[in-house]
């Protein structure tokens, strides 16, 4: 009986680190967005509403492919050829837990 409650115990506690883990990813990007995409795109809310999560991961797909795309030519396209790289998976992060078919709501509205 002993071992199957410490192997319960064992697995909670692995899941719980894992949540945050995953949840620091979405705060990490949370704060890049703010700052590198407000300027343009608005507050957090406004500019992860702005696609869906299939749309976000579509942006995102093959190394951010998509949105560097879309950003090419505008004053963004310097942060999309540099840091963009070392971000991408914080700000897809942020981006899809709070797109707007989520129901998520950022504190930083």
């Amino acid at each position: 009986m002993t071992k199957s409650t410490s192997l319960l115990l064992a697995t909670v506690v692995a899941f719980g680190m894992m949540a945050t883990t995953a949840s620091a990813d979405i705060k990490k990007g949370q704060k890049g967005y703010l700052k590198t995409c407000k300027s343009c795109h608005g507050n957090g809310t406004k500019g992860a509403a702005m696609h869906t999560q299939a749309e976000w991961e579509d942006l995102f797909a093959n190394g951010g492919a998509n949105i560097i795309q879309k950003h090419a030519g505008t004053k963004a396209e310097a942060f999309f050829n540099g840091a963009f790289k070392n971000s991408a998976q914080d700000l897809r992060d942020f981006l899809f837990e709070y797109g707007n078919d989520s129901g998520n709501v950022p504190s930083c509205g």
